[in-house]
């Protein structure tokens, strides 16, 4: 067991646990473990399963990377945004025939375009 990784992951979870002005009971039972296994990890005598590690940031609100002692540079990158939908929303197959046209080379693109305008020219005749 790494010793100085336990005491530095039991010193912030001490630290965050007071600051909310919870108990080691409460902790430890919200994350599913027994309240003296809890204080045995509090005091630095054990490391927690990656799991129960997951269920210490949840409960606690710490991000893995503060609760490992890491600096922020570890932090994870903030999440993506995601694209809004469109308003004019195309259909599916649409989408599917454009995400197939950008693939194409640009003569086989203009291949393309002479099958669409023939198919176009059918369309027109009675």
């Amino acid at each position: 067991m790494d010793t100085e990784l336990a005491g530095i992951l039991g010193a912030a979870a001490r630290s965050v646990r007071v600051r909310m002005g919870l108990t080691q009971a409460d902790v430890a039972d919200r994350i599913g473990m027994a309240s003296e296994v809890y204080g045995r990890l509090e005091r630095g005598h054990m490391l927690p399963s990656v799991q129960n590690l997951r269920r210490l940031c949840v409960v606690l609100n710490i991000p893995p990377h503060d609760m490992l002692g890491l600096g922020d540079e570890f932090a994870a990158p903030p999440p993506k945004e995601k694209p809004k939908p469109r308003t004019d929303e195309e259909p599916p197959e649409m989408r599917r025939l454009m995400r197939n046209l950008r693939r194409l080379t640009p003569v086989q693109l203009k291949l393309m375009n002479l099958v669409a305008s023939a198919m176009q020219q059918q369309k027109k005749k009675p």
